[in-house]
């Protein structure tokens, strides 16, 4: 592993932020991001990066390599939650197992936006069609967490069906900015998208700080909750991810040559939804307790990626190219 690309990672601006939103909890500061700001934040970054992704869409040929891209992120979604099902139950019950498991299946924008952050760091792009990529992984990791925990939940009558949960999937709010804005951004000139460059791209570094303040804040409120949750909640935040990248950052090679998509990819494997996944499991399953799963999610995994994760994988990716 590189240890100057980790050092490097760490000293980031934004990931110090995240740092001391974190500090602040424990140190019980009064420090906060009003919700409608923080809301605001999310929504621009949404926006921002979906736009730029229409955009680099539109200056890139239709390939086979943006279908293998889309079937690659759409098989990954629906492994990864199906065995974790099977090594959570024997921790968990059945509706928190399947949760959690459609959680690590799903993705985490917020880390493919500060992914992105990372790989401008070092000096490398990747393609538009990896945020379509993101989008649609998001629903089949939901879908198979639902199906696994009505197969083995036989006393469970579930009235949810799968295609509102796929509608809702695809209505939520984030995935719902995100795809939209990248069409817009395929459909806009580039002469029109420079009219909106100082909004979509020379804020976003600044916006991003500020946000993952707010997410140091809301982890470190959370982390109490987590540790009651016992030993292997931490164990599977941590390793689960970490094994999903690793193997997904060598396995890109098939898909695509690219550093930055296999990157991007691997990210993605190893990330955890917080926003989508828990709107939709209290909809479909509500005796799933976010008490576990979201802060496993966002205050366990989602800060080892920042850290640790992100050049791990791009050390192997690098390795192997």
């Amino acid at each position: 592993m590189n240890f100057d690309l980790l050092l490097e990672n760490i000293t980031n601006p934004a990931l110090l932020f995240f740092l001391l939103g974190i500090i602040a909890v424990r140190l019980k500061s009064d420090l906060e991001i009003p919700k409608n700001s923080s809301k605001f934040i999310s929504l621009y970054l949404l926006f921002s990066i979906g736009f730029k992704g229409g955009q680099e869409l539109a200056h890139s040929h239709f390939t086979m390599d943006i279908i293998w891209s889309v079937l690659f992120g759409v098989f990954i979604a629906v492994i990864i939650p199906f065995y974790s099902f099977f090594i959570l139950k024997k921790h968990f019950s059945i509706e928190n197992s399947g949760a959690i498991a459609a959680a690590y299946g799903s993705v985490s924008a917020v880390t493919f936006v500060t992914a992105i952050t990372f790989l401008e760091m070092q000096n490398y792009t990747f393609s538009g069609h990896m945020v379509a990529v993101m989008a649609l992984m998001e629903a089949p990791a939901i879908i198979v967490g639902v199906i696994l925990i009505r197969l083995y939940n036989k006393n469970e009558s579930s009235t949810t069906k799968i295609s509102s949960l796929i509608k809702h999937s695809f209505t939520n709010g984030s995935v719902l900015l995100i795809t939209g804005s990248l069409i817009i951004g395929l459909l806009a000139s580039d002469q029109q998208a420079l009219g909106i460059k100082p909004f979509t791209t020379d804020m976003f570094k600044g916006f991003l700080a500020i946000f993952l303040l707010d997410m140091g804040i809301v982890s470190g409120q959370k982390l109490n909750d987590f540790f009651k949750s016992g030993w292997f909640s931490f164990v599977f935040a941590i390793i689960i991810p970490l094994i999903n990248g690793i193997i997904v950052a060598y396995l890109s090679h098939l898909i695509t040559d690219d550093i930055g998509n296999r990157f991007i990819f691997a990210v993605l494997a190893a990330s955890a939804s917080y926003i989508a996944v828990p709107a939709a499991m209290k909809i479909a399953v509500p005796k799933a307790n976010p008490g576990i799963f979201l802060p496993m999610a966002l205050a366990i995994t989602f800060p080892f990626n920042i850290t640790f994760g992100m050049p791990i994988y791009l050390s192997i990716i690098l390795c192997s190219a």
